[in-house]
């Protein structure tokens, strides 16, 4: 049951780190350090964070297929 959720996460990683990092030119690992580091040291704060990006990531790109979608036509 474990293995499976760390696969789900591992294969289907949210893109938040990669979107941070492309963003602000700084290393994927470094950024999801940093979020390991201060989520543990936060009580779980952090993690709330990295979920509405992730939630406004997904919104964006949902947006982003639609409009080229009624552009395309």
């Amino acid at each position: 049951m474990i293995q499976r959720v760390f696969t789900y996460f591992e294969k289907q990683s949210f893109g938040v780190c990669a979107y941070l990092g492309e963003r602000f030119n700084i290393s994927i690992s470094k950024i999801r350090l940093f979020f390991i580091y201060t989520t543990f040291l936060a009580a779980g704060f952090p993690m709330v964070f990295y979920f509405l990006a992730a939630f406004v990531l997904d919104v964006r790109n949902y947006v982003k297929r639609i409009r080229t979608r009624i552009w395309d036509l």
